[in-house]
């Protein structure tokens, strides 16, 4: 019998991870704390995200430490009964040290972020816009499967089927660390259910992820610079939809940046949000001045169609999904689809965390 292994410990410093976080609870407790009720309503969401990184790993190193006593008792009283308990206590630690690494790896400035999340079809006419559809119902399911909200802030319907654009927010602890490994282009090529002769066709979107921004953060607007138009929203979305002039569309004049928001069910609702995205979007104009920093928040971007690809879904004539970036692959592509990413997330942000670059 052997005694499990505690390779895990040195992923990161746990108890000065722990002290930040007494510190910050400790904060909550000085006289006067909730007079500011913003900042202290943003203290308490740094704590809760630093709960969620601390308090993982200390529910791991205990269950270790279970597993470890187990094995010493085994070993006193030559009980291998104990074994088959140990062997899946180790396959379960295994499993949550393997999820807790790629959070580790996550500690760029605006990885805890909520992503906004910009999908738009490419060569390949209503196919694209098709294929465009597909991917905001993958990245759907797997949102809803990490807990997160996914939210379609705006869309521009295809002609015949699907979006020619969407643009969503993704809410959630390490969102946009986690999403920004799908910046890129997708090509899915399958047998067409729009033509007649059943003919294979190759289809393109690109996906963009850029960081939720705070409203103090980075980027201060000017009323004065924007031009702010409502119109009748349109498509699926609650009682005001088609009735009054709820949506927004919001300018910045000086960079002639257009952001719209049809998605809430009120005109403030719309407009807060759709400064969050105008807000996000300045954000990554200043960063896109400095070339290191494009690829960080949006990747590598060129044309959406052969050639560009950072993965490719084939459905006909056999199956698969490959990432063209890490040569991961799987033949599940209905699983893939349907949210399962997380192995294709994961590899992409170890292996450029291994190879030294910057995963922020």
């Amino acid at each position: 019998m052997t005694r499990p292994s505690q390779k895990w410990g040195s992923v990161f410093d746990l108890a000065t991870k722990r002290q930040e976080l007494d510190a910050l609870a400790a904060e909550t407790e000085q006289p006067g704390f909730w007079d500011d009720v913003e900042a202290a309503q943003k203290q308490m969401q740094r704590i809760s995200q630093a709960r969620q990184v601390v308090e993982p790993w200390e529910e791991l190193r205990a269950r270790l430490d279970d597993l470890q006593v187990l094995a010493e008792l085994g070993i006193e009283e030559g009980d291998d009964s104990v074994e088959d308990e140990i062997a899946r206590g180790l396959a379960q630690t295994r499993s949550q040290l393997a999820d807790l690494e790629l959070q580790a790896v996550l500690g760029g400035k605006h990885d805890s972020a909520n992503a906004i999340l910009t999908i738009t079809a490419g060569a390949g006419g209503t196919e694209s816009c098709d294929w465009a559809e597909m991917l905001v119902r993958m990245y759907r399911q797997w949102a809803e499967r990490q807990g997160f909200r996914f939210e379609v802030v705006s869309f521009v319907e295809g002609d015949a089927a699907g979006f020619r654009n969407v643009t969503s927010r993704v809410v959630g602890n390490c969102a946009y660390g986690y999403l920004k490994a799908e910046a890129g282009v997708h090509r899915l090529v399958r047998i067409s259910p729009f033509d007649s002769s059943k003919r294979r066709h190759t289809s393109f979107a690109s996906v963009d992820v850029i960081p939720q921004i705070e409203d103090d953060e980075e980027v201060s607007i000017d009323e004065d610079d924007l031009r702010i138009d409502t119109f009748r929203s349109s498509g699926a979305g609650g009682q005001h939809v088609n009735k009054t002039d709820s949506a927004v569309r919001i300018t910045h004049l000086p960079t002639g940046i257009v952001v719209q928001c049809q998605n809430e069910r009120s005109q403030h609702a719309n407009r807060r949000t759709a400064m969050q995205v105008l807000r996000a979007r300045l954000a990554q104009l200043e960063h896109a001045e400095r070339a290191e920093e494009i690829e960080n928040l949006r990747g590598e971007r060129g044309k959406i169609d052969f050639g560009s690809q950072i993965r490719s879904y084939v459905m006909m004539p056999y199956t698969m999904v490959k990432d063209h970036r890490t040569n991961l692959e799987t033949s599940d592509v209905d699983g893939v689809l349907d949210g399962g990413i997380d192995e294709f997330i994961r590899v992409y942000l170890q292996t450029l965390a291994g190879q030294g670059g910057d995963v922020s």
